[in-house]
């Protein structure tokens, strides 16, 4: 009764770019829909007055930028100093392929030493040198969808749609990482051989922004004190059941990410 924002977590999302400010603004929104208390949307200084618009909640922070309108590597600094004031951070959604804003990640997830969410274009940054992945002192997660974890795995889609646990668990223990492997019957898996596979969700959620949105409720809940493997997992199954209640409601044809995320406090109202 007596408790106020601050007790309910800190969430830094590093998102978004010129053409993927959605991406940016789905996965913060998502974070605060979770219950965090506080978030802020780290994002390049020409989109700021945009996303300020477009955010009523979330607070944004002004960053360097690359002619092309990403991040730029002069946004560094200001990052870790962000970073030291949030309890989990997330990294990836709509940031582009720019490959200075890919440096740019690489030399962050190295330095970052909170719990961590590393998502869409992050991933597709790591895979361009999986290694670094061993070198990360914090605590992480990664959700791929098939595609961006062929890239990580260098292996074909098929594949990881096949083998899908197996990848999820060996990917898992040689990286020292949690890994939400995404798709029907999402796998998690941790380093210690422990995984869960997801009951909840529907093929309406296969949609633009759908994946932003699990990436913020995950970071949510790490930013609330949940360790990194139930916090994926709590995340995974909230996120599938806020997609089922709005395909109740609207039907799967129409979904799309933002009914998902109206629905992340009826889906949590249903677990308390």
């Amino acid at each position: 009764r007596n408790s106020y924002k601050g007790n309910f977590g800190h969430v830094f999302i590093l998102a978004g770019s010129r053409g993927l400010t959605g991406a940016a603004a789905l996965c913060s929104n998502a974070a605060l829909r979770s219950g965090a208390g506080l978030a802020t949307l780290g994002i390049p200084v020409s989109l700021n007055l945009m996303m300020s618009k477009k955010l009523t909640e979330v607070m944004t922070l002004s960053l360097a930028e690359t002619k092309e309108i990403s991040l730029s590597l002069k946004a560094e600094r200001e990052i870790l100093k962000k970073v030291k004031a949030s309890d989990s951070v997330v990294l990836g959604p709509g940031i582009s392929q720019h490959p200075e804003t890919q440096k740019l990640i690489l030399r962050l997830i190295l330095k970052i030493d909170k719990p961590m969410v590393l998502d869409a274009d992050a991933l597709n940054a790591i895979s361009k040198n999986v290694s670094l992945l061993k070198k990360i002192k914090s605590r992480y997660v990664i959700t791929p969808h098939p595609g961006e974890m062929s890239r990580l795995i260098k292996k074909e889609i098929k594949y990881v749609k096949n083998h899908g646990l197996i990848v999820a668990k060996k990917f898992s223990h040689d990286y020292n990482a949690v890994v939400v492997l995404k798709g029907a019957g999402t796998v998690v898996a941790e380093p210690s051989g422990k995984y869960y596979i997801n009951t909840t969700g529907n093929p309406g959620m296969a949609t633009a922004g759908s994946g932003d949105v699990l990436a913020g409720i995950i970071a949510s809940f790490l930013s609330q004190g949940l360790k990194i493997f139930d916090a994926s997992v709590l995340g995974v199954y909230v996120h599938g059941l806020a997609g089922d209640l709005a395909a109740k409601d609207k039907g799967e044809p129409g979904l799309i990410a933002g009914d998902i995320l109206e629905n992340i406090p009826y889906a949590i109202k249903l677990l308390q």
